[in-house]
């Protein structure tokens, strides 16, 4: 979340700020905000002088009942009784006052860094392209079309079990994503230093609270009631919140993770749009990269994390651009925002494959995750990145459908061959 100081030291900045997302009622959230905190701090100077003028008078009852004084005595109790009423109400009122400000903060998205252009998605800018595009003797098929040929999708099954957007890989499409997956924390872990993790798959609403997913994105999320518990949607809900409530040593940073987990999306609002294949599915697997930095690393950080995540793109000899998101297309938690999307020539689309993305401080706030930047000194909070290092469901996509043969078969990236045991599926 936001920091209260800053909203109330720099409105105006914070507000310019916001304005990149282009979306005007966050000036008046920020404005209730301003009206909730001055009325919190008169509440908490009210409840100080209430408790000051008690406890001058609580003393007096006894001076006076001693004295034998009861008369007056028993209208210093009336006193009290009534400074005991109206402390408790401002102290009612101050908890209620201070619950709207978090709540309100909780649903605040976070400050655009300065080079994030103003806009929606048409603003987005293409930063760099790598790789040429493949040129066809035939007409490129689209990626579920060589799958079922191939047998290594078998969608109609997937949907009988578990409906539509739950793809099922089978056969060398299931060796393919196994691989894909073990290519990627092998080149992550061994190559960029990353500690390999395997995280839960499931976490509890305090954990998506940390990152920025509730209380927003609740409708967007799979949950199991009876537990409490969230299917994770990214790995960067579990892996993000591993040192929630810690205080880390100036030492142990950065720290960066590499870690697998299927992921569990809704798609609220995205009925009917790119259903066919593997293009918008309810689960698919994905390697997430996650780091905890000090700030003053955290926008380099991002360009190293963003080329980390590039490098997997070009070992598998994929063209694929790198583009720079709007403020009106950035995500809620997100203050910068680098997506790589690679070419499939079969639905002549580039797909998504990875977001990775810098949070400065939003999270770490939310998640209470800081650092002792020496030692004695104040903690301050960390600031957090993650990024897909693959989302694997797109990367099979534009792999099936770039290395797509005339005679139906689909020859592998040498990267991947020793994973997958062979140069060649089908053919």
């Amino acid at each position: 979340m936001l920091d209260l100081k800053r909203i109330r030291e720099e409105p105006a900045e914070v507000k310019r700020r916001l304005a990149v997302r282009g979306n005007p009622e966050l000036a008046e959230q920020i404005d209730r905000v301003l009206e909730l905190d001055a009325e919190r701090r008169a509440l908490i100077a009210e409840v100080d002088e209430l408790r000051a003028r008690r406890n001058e008078v609580s003393p007096e009852v006894g001076r006076l009942k001693q004295a034998g004084r009861h008369e007056e005595a028993a209208q210093v109790i009336v006193r009290m009784r009534e400074l005991g009423d109206r402390l408790a109400a401002a102290e009612a009122r101050r908890a209620e006052v201070e619950q709207a400000v978090r709540d309100l903060l909780l649903v605040i998205p976070n400050l655009p860094e300065p080079d994030v252009p103003p806009g929606t998605e048409a603003q987005n800018v293409v930063v760099r392209e790598w790789g040429a595009e493949r040129t066809f003797n035939f007409t490129p098929k689209p990626h579920w079309e060589i799958g079922e040929a191939l047998g290594l999708l078998d969608l109609p099954r997937g949907a009988k079990v578990a409906g539509s957007g739950f793809p099922l890989y089978i056969g060398m499409g299931a060796r393919l994503e196994r691989s894909l997956i073990s290519f990627m924390m092998d080149l992550h872990s061994r190559e960029h230093g990353y500690t390999e993790v395997w995280p839960p798959f499931l976490v509890n609403p305090q954990a998506a609270l940390g990152t920025g997913q509730l209380p927003k994105f609740a409708e967007d999320m799979y949950s199991v009631p009876a537990d409490d518990l969230i299917l994770v949607p990214t790995a960067e809900l579990p892996v993000t919140n591993l040192h929630a409530g810690e205080l880390l040593d100036a030492d142990a940073l950065p720290i960066k993770y590499v870690g697998y987990t299927p992921c569990f999306r809704r798609e609220a609002g995205a009925h009917g749009k790119d259903t066919r294949g593997l293009l918008r599915v309810h689960q698919f697997d994905k390697v997430e990269l996650v780091r905890f930095e000090r700030p003053e690393d955290g926008r380099a950080a991002l360009e190293e994390l963003t080329g980390h995540a590039e490098m997997v793109l070009r070992r598998l000899g994929l063209r694929y651009r790198v583009v720079l998101l709007a403020g009106g297309d950035l995500g809620f938690s997100n203050a910068m925002t680098y997506d790589l999307e690679a070419w499939a020539p079969g639905v002549g689309k580039w797909l998504e494959v990875s977001s990775c993305s810098l949070y400065t401080d939003y999270q770490a706030r939310r998640a209470n995750i800081r650092y002792r930047p020496a030692p004695g000194a104040k903690p301050e909070f960390v600031h957090t990145l993650n990024g897909s290092g693959l989302a694997l469901a797109r990367v099979v996509a534009a792999l099936l459908e770039n290395y797509q043969q005339a005679d139906g078969s689909v020859r592998l990236p040498k990267t991947l061959t020793d994973y997958v045991g062979t140069d060649r599926i089908g053919g």
